[in-house]
């Protein structure tokens, strides 16, 4: 114990003290060694004495009563399953404060340990789609198993892309940190819709822009899909639910190669070029400004032709697709 590396500093000293006592040493002496005080010394030869090596041990201090039990925490978790006071959307500190007549220091320290944030908000997105499993079902199987001689591509149009004009740059905040900063006011300059076909074999990407977003545009947008596909290849294509994309059974019957594949209800996140799309509005969208329309339009396809050599196959990782993401409650959650 007196050469322990990993015992606390108290434990170490302690120990020099007893080793110096059974070694015949006077206390002043071993004082002296162990760079303590004589009545520090005479204490632990006592407390070993007594009771050994338990004796070392620091002795259990009673302390301050605990006012914040468990039970204080439970009140807190079932206080944030009930409706928030009058007048208040959500709940916070000093609302559950009141409501469990606590401190909300002591609230707030409750709150860390379990890991709630009261003020951090996240989405989540409910199919209600009564077909949901077999739709799901059919497009996961197209990203893990295709067909053979065939090629899976997941179609879909980023609508309404604003060409903005506004100043941006650097600014410093009262904290020191540096950050982009841009102007609040901004000009419009028109919009338009960029529709993406992804290969999901190899993550190559197929687009067209146009002003409009009818079952025309996107019609033409398929012919050109399909004239960049061998003939001899089956082509099935992952769609949303859009109303452009229905009603397309006589352009269908004109091509019997093609296969329409549609999302489950309020589940387009099951579509794969929506990941591209993000990727498109955090590289090149995000903090743009373009004076028109053909400056935006620059800025798209130069981001396509520096995305194209380095285009990779999104991998589907999902173990588990489910409709319904809402079905825990914090107090099911923290228990």
């Amino acid at each position: 114990m007196a050469a322990s590396r990993t015992e606390s500093k108290q434990m170490v000293e302690r120990a020099r003290i007893i080793l110096g006592c059974l070694g015949g040493k006077r206390v002043k002496e071993v004082a002296r060694q162990c760079h303590t005080r004589p009545n520090t010394v005479i204490k632990w030869r006592q407390r070993f004495v007594r009771a050994g090596l338990r004796g070392l041990r620091d002795a259990p201090r009673p302390g301050a009563q605990r006012r914040y039990d468990d039970a204080f925490r439970k009140r807190i978790l079932a206080v944030l399953e009930e409706s928030p006071p009058a007048g208040q959307a959500t709940w916070d500190g000093p609302a559950v404060a009141r409501a469990v007549g606590g401190s909300v220091h002591a609230v707030w320290r409750v709150l860390r340990k379990e890991g709630i944030c009261l003020q951090r908000r996240r989405s989540w997105c409910m199919s209600t789609d009564p077909q949901f499993v077999p739709k799901a079902a059919d497009i996961v199987g197209l990203y893990l198993n295709p067909p053979e001689k065939a090629l899976v591509i997941c179609v879909d149009e980023k609508p309404s892309i604003q060409a903005l004009e506004r100043k941006t740059g650097y600014v410093e905040t009262t904290q020191g940190k540096i950050v982009r900063a841009y102007r609040s006011t901004y000009k419009r300059h028109g919009t338009l819709n960029l529709f993406a076909a992804l290969e999901v074999a190899t993550g190559q990407v197929s687009t067209a822009f146009t002003e409009l977003k009818r079952r025309e545009d996107f019609l033409q947008f398929m012919d050109q899909v399909v004239a960049e596909t061998a003939p001899e290849m089956e082509l099935h294509v992952i769609l949303d639910n859009y109303s452009t994309h229905k009603k397309c059974d006589a352009w269908l019957a004109a091509h019997a190669n093609v296969h329409f594949h549609f999302t489950p209800t309020s589940a387009s996140w099951l579509n794969q070029v929506e990941i591209w799309f993000g990727i498109l509005s955090r590289k090149a969208l995000r903090g743009l400004s373009s004076k028109s329309t053909v400056e935006l339009r620059q800025a798209i396809e130069a981001f396509i032709t520096a995305y194209a050599p380095n285009a990779m196959p999104f991998k589907w990782r999902k173990r588990e697709v489910k409709g319904s993401q809402l079905r825990n409650t914090i107090v099911k959650l923290r228990n």
